[in-house]
This record gives C-alpha cells, sequence and structure tokens, in this order.
C-alpha cells in the first residue's frame, strides 16, 4: 500500500436486508395490516411473534417490542417505578438518549464516573449510592463494554437498587456465560440501524419481573389489547396495573418486526463475524504509534461491532488534526473528548437540560484522548487491515512522541 492510499468504503454501509425478509414484507403490506393489533382471527402478528422469539433466545420470561431503544429505556423506567424526582444512578459514559430517557420520565439523574477502561468507576457508585439514596441504576453497557457485574450486582444489592441495563451496545455478549440484560431487573436492547439487529428503528424490553412487564405493555400502548401479546405474564397481574399505567404509544408494527424476526438466527454468526474483524483492528490499533486499546476482561464474550482506542500518545490537542486526517483517507473515527457534541458523540457536560452537574474528572481525563470507530460487517478482514496501515500511518504524522 503506497503512504497516499484512500479507503474507499463507507462506514455507514450494513448489510442488505434478506430476501426472505424483503419477501414478508411484501406479504404484510399486500394485507395492509402493519399495526400489531390488526389481525384477523386465530391470526399472530408478527410483532407478538418476534417477541416470543426473542424472548426465548435472550433466556427472558417476558419481552416487549418498541418502536425504539430509547422508547424502550423510558417505558422500562416507568415500570420500575420512576416518577418525577426519583434519584437514578447513570454511569456518565453513554449516549444522549439514556440522561433523555431519565429526564422524560421525572428522573434525577445521579452521574457516576468511569475508569480508565471505560467501565462504571466501583467506588464511585458505592459511594454516590450511599449518598443519593437513589432506587435505581441505568447502567448502560456503552460501546459494548461490560463492567464487573458481580461487582455491580454486589452493590444494587447492598442498597437495594433496581438495576436497569442499556444493552443497546451488547445484545448477543455475555458476562462469565450470563447474557448481558439478565443481570438485572429490566432490560432494554436497540435494533436501530447500527446495532446488532437492523430494522432502521426499534427496540426491545425483556424482563423476568411480571409487574414490571405487565406495566410495560401496558405503557406502550396495548390499551385493553395486551392479551394478544405473547411473552407476557398472566391475567392476574394485567388487573393490577392496567389502569395505574400512561399509555405511550410506543409499540413496533409488523413490517419492522418481520425484519428484525429473519435477522434473529443469523445473529450468532455475526457475532463471531464482527470479533474476527475487531481483532483485526485491535492487533493493528496496539502496534500503531501513540494508540492503545483495552484489554477486555477475562469473562467478558463481547461484541466487537465498534472498536474503541485511547490516543495518549497523540495528546488531546492533536486529536481533532488525526482524526481530519484518517477522515480524508477515507477512515471515519470519532472523538469522545470534544467539548461540543458532534453527530452522535457527546459527553455529559453537553447535557444542559438535566441542569448542573457535579465535575466528573475522571471521566473527561478518560474521554479526553477516546477514539471510536464503526465496524460494518459489508468490511472485509483485508478492508480492516488497511484501515489500520492507513491509521497507524496517520497517528506517526501526529504522534508526540
Amino acid at each position: 500500500m503506497t503512504m497516499t492510499r484512500r479507503f474507499e468504503k463507507p462506514f455507514t454501509q450494513q448489510e442488505a436486508i434478506s430476501e426472505s425478509a424483503i419477501a414478508r414484507v411484501g406479504e404484510i403490506l399486500r394485507t395492509g395490516r402493519l399495526h400489531r393489533y390488526n389481525t384477523v382471527q386465530g391470526a399472530v402478528s408478527e410483532a407478538t411473534l418476534l417477541e416470543q422469539e426473542y424472548a426465548k433466545w435472550q433466556g427472558a420470561k417476558y419481552c416487549l417490542a418498541t418502536t425504539s431503544g430509547g422508547q424502550a429505556l423510558q417505558i422500562a423506567l416507568r415500570a420500575a417505578g420512576v416518577g418525577p424526582g426519583a434519584k437514578v444512578l447513570a454511569n456518565a459514559y453513554t449516549l444522549a438518549p439514556v440522561p433523555g430517557a431519565i429526564f422524560a420520565v421525572g428522573g434525577q439523574p445521579v452521574l457516576v464516573e468511569i475508569d480508565e477502561n471505560w467501565h462504571t468507576d466501583l467506588d464511585d457508585l458505592r459511594a454516590k449510592a450511599a449518598a443519593s439514596g437513589a432506587e435505581y441504576f441505568l447502567i448502560s453497557h456503552m460501546r459494548g463494554h461490560i463492567a464487573d457485574m458481580d461487582a455491580i450486582m454486589s452493590i444494587c444489592k447492598e442498597f437495594g437498587i433496581i438495576l436497569i441495563e442499556d444493552c443497546a451496545h451488547t445484545m448477543g455478549a455475555k458476562w462469565k456465560g450470563t447474557r448481558s440484560g439478565n443481570f438485572g431487573d429490566i432490560a432494554c436492547f436497540s435494533t436501530q440501524t447500527y446495532k446488532h439487529l437492523n430494522s432502521g428503528e426499534g427496540g426491545l424490553l425483556t424482563t423476568d419481573n411480571p409487574e414490571f412487564a405487565a406495566r410495560a405493555v401496558v405503557g406502550s400502548g396495548s390499551y385493553m389489547l395486551y392479551g394478544s401479546h405473547g411473552a407476557i405474564p398472566r391475567e392476574e397481574v394485567f388487573q393490577k396495573v392496567r389502569l395505574e399505567s400512561p399509555n405511550c404509544s410506543a409499540r413496533l408494527d409488523n413490517l419492522r418486526a418481520a425484519i428484525l424476526r429473519a435477522q434473529l438466527p443469523g445473529l450468532e454468526e455475526n457475532v463471531r463475524r464482527w470479533n474476527v474483524r475487531y481483532s483485526i483492528l485491535e492487533s493493528g490499533f496496539n502496534s500503531a504509534p501513540g494508540l492503545k486499546t483495552v484489554e477486555r476482561q477475562q469473562y467478558e464474550e463481547f461484541v466487537g461491532s465498534s472498536i474503541q482506542f485511547q490516543a495518549p500518545g497523540i495528546g488531546t490537542e492533536n486529536i481533532p488534526d488525526f482524526l481530519a486526517r484518517c477522515a480524508a483517507r477515507g477512515v471515519e473515527i470519532k472523538w469522545f473528548g470534544g467539548k461540543e457534541p458532534t453527530a452522535f458523540t457527546s459527553r455529559y457536560d453537553s447535557w444542559h437540560y438535566l441542569g448542573e452537574m457535579d465535575p466528573l474528572p475522571n471521566t473527561i481525563r478518560t474521554l479526553s484522548t477516546t477514539c471510536d470507530m464503526r465496524v460494518p460487517l459489508t468490511f472485509s478482514e483485508q478492508d480492516c487491515r488497511e484501515i489500520t496501515e492507513i491509521v497507524a500511518d496517520e497517528a506517526a504524522k501526529c504522534c508526540q512522541t
């Protein structure tokens, strides 16, 4: 490869939706029955089938399909009892829909520091759990990095905290053999285009708590049609909550459900494919001057649909130039250290609607050199090698040491 070679593939291109999904969508369109509750007698909607199949795949008792991952988070928070003024612990390294969900239900976020590996800082979590009296923790497994879930669960048990997992980046990941999402009281997943299942927009909520499940189903906008859902608790649970849960009209439609059902059987294979690509990128970035990735924990079975690295040898002041150089050669890298939000990327101090927040120096320091890159499955293994060569070349030009 010459020193000026440019990478030509887009970082936003996803794999095509399968022909079987396209055919099924065509069948649904011909019926005109796109709404999940618009079924003929004896028929089961695509959305209901998706909930049944995802609950089985995830290993959860109950499942709800929603219009987005953010809506799943809001519904989960309401179902768990979060209301105006309720304090909710949340790790500070996340994307805007997470604090947005807390704000939307009237909760008061208590942001927790992260450590140098992008995980929740356990000491800060314990201290803020004790000081705040918060009864909830919305943990975001941001960019697929899973914290020590044994320690997290121990702290939640110690303080009587309800744990809600944001698994937007960890669908298919595990910690000590347990699927991400099966630790807390409720889990939320995203099926937005850049996630592990792609319906353009969409979300899933899972739980083993029957009352939380019933509140979520009614809250999603089931009216009194909740009985048509296939992964739900018994009728008596709904009788208890059905008049107490607000209708938020966040139902997934049959078209997107059909698209997701077609992808679910191939998810495990896609996890393997992502991790092959991740391994190539990880090795290349670790060999590049001034860059380093984080060693994944022994018990973490992650999904490498994106990769993060630190650029300490380049330095915060030189990172914008480094990113611009990579972009000029076709490699799109995001930076979490910028003072201003860019595209999907923002820091906690950009969320002014939350009011004045306590400073989080460890989080700022860690994010100051944190770089992030998508890993589309449309990239080949050779593509990944070419990317590392370009990144290493430009890192060498920007490196301070």
